[in-house]
């Protein structure tokens, strides 16, 4: 989809490859939002040089989070319906689809695999996993064998075959010592040739040195290994917390969806989706979004500030990026088809709230252009949010599944016209 960007009257506006725009990309200083101003299908653009200076704003604690009013739904733009698919789950977490079209998700807390085969139809595939986030298929392709799960201090692998609603054997053990403490989720994906094995490690604090701080070692990285759980290499480094990983399936580039550090003010650091580069450097703890030094390590290692990769597309601070999917369906208009989503858990450490959506990422051709779309939204009328989403997942059917860790449910989107 091939997208071309201009300024009109101080908003941007974006045309489509089929011709259609889209008016009103927010940019500038203007594109930091709290949770209550979203709506869904504004489409913003954050860069390196709209950051504040650290320290702008004070520091804030603020978890206000209210219940699901009665029969809430999330608000999706024109076009769109989002409906409650599953409810009363334990601690809905990641979630992806198998080949032959059942969704797998964690309940974390449980350290459960649970596997969807219709609304009527949830089983328990697998129990026992402790901190269990992350899920994937392999080999890949249409015939995978295992079921591998991300747990916080492993990776371990169930037999599987197309259909099984429970592990055919007991879960094998390839991956046993990642490290704990601090950021728990353990996401997973395969190359699409099925050689590499990507583990997300995030940091086990906020911006603790990892030259004296031996614990901070292979964290905030993305781990490689073979696909046996054999350590291969660090793939990048300088990631706070690396929680969604996804494999673009146009171009076959790794992509995260990224947790950046907080306490330096509302409007930073930025959370970030972005691909990643192999041997990449994104600057936690020195460094944030390029040569931004953090004031709190004292300008140490000055030589990796021009090595600092700015990443491809820039969140609203602290809204706690997780998990994403690449929009492989069709049921969805063709414009959307490419695209990424990704959940926004929802803030912490911000005096309005940010987060608590769902965003769209446009690709053109597997690429970002640094813009991304309101999606999903979970707030009430008085913009009071509700909701925390954490995973993703494209249906059979086309339709999007999201994991909502709050309202313990997972919501359907599906698309019904103009």
């Amino acid at each position: 989809m091939n997208r071309v960007f201009w300024i009109v009257m101080g908003f941007a506006v974006v045309l489509l490859a089929d011709g259609s725009k889209i008016t009103g990309l927010i940019t500038g200083k203007n594109a930091f939002s709290d949770s209550k101003n979203l709506t869904p299908g504004t489409f913003r653009k954050i860069t390196a040089n709209d950051l504040p200076k650290p320290f702008e704003t004070a520091s804030a604690r603020n978890t206000k989070l209210e219940a699901r009013p009665t029969d809430a739904v999330p608000k999706a733009p024109a076009g769109f319906k989002a409906e409650l698919y599953l409810s009363d789950l334990k601690n809905p977490r990641q979630i992806r689809m198998a080949p032959n079209g059942d969704l797998f998700f964690t309940e974390t807390n449980a350290g459960e695999i649970k596997v969807i085969r219709s609304r009527t139809q949830v089983e328990v595939f697998a129990t026992g996993q402790r901190g269990a986030f992350g899920i994937n298929f392999y080999p890949p392709g249409p015939n995978p064998q295992w079921v591998y799960v991300g747990n916080t201090a492993s990776v371990v692998r169930f037999p599987y075959k197309n259909g099984d609603l429970k592990a055919s054997g007991p879960g094998e053990t390839l991956i046993g010592d990642l490290p704990t403490g601090g950021h728990s989720t353990r996401d997973l994906v395969f190359s699409k040739d099925g050689k590499q094995m990507f583990v997300a490690v995030g940091s086990g604090s906020n911006v603790n040195d990892p030259d004296t701080h031996p614990s901070e070692h292979h964290r905030a990285n993305i781990l490689e290994y073979t696909p046996e759980g054999k350590f291969v290499r660090v793939y990048a480094s300088g990631i706070r917390n690396p929680v969604g990983l996804g494999v673009n399936p146009e171009t076959g580039e790794l992509w995260c969806s990224v947790n950046e550090r907080d306490e330096l003010g509302d409007n930073l650091v930025p959370d970030y989706i972005t691909h990643v580069q192999a041997d990449g450097f994104y600057g936690w703890p020195w460094f944030y979004i390029g040569d931004h030094p953090d004031p709190r390590l004292g300008g140490k290692h000055p030589e990796l500030k021009d090595k600092t990769i700015v990443p491809d597309v820039l969140m609203q601070p602290h809204n706690a990026s997780l998990g994403l999917t690449f929009y492989d369906g069709s049921q969805f208009p063709a414009e959307y088809r490419g695209d990424l989503f990704a959940a926004e858990h929802g803030s912490w450490n911000r005096a309005n709230e940010s987060g608590h959506e769902v965003v769209r990422v446009p690709l053109d051709k597997g690429h970002a252009s640094g813009a991304y779309e309101d999606f999903l939204t979970f707030a009430g009328p008085d913009g009071q949010a509700w909701g925390r989403p954490v995973g993703v997942a494209t249906g059979k059917d086309g339709a999007l599944y999201v994991t909502d860790d709050a309202s313990r449910a997972i919501w359907r989107v599906s698309y019904v016209g103009k």
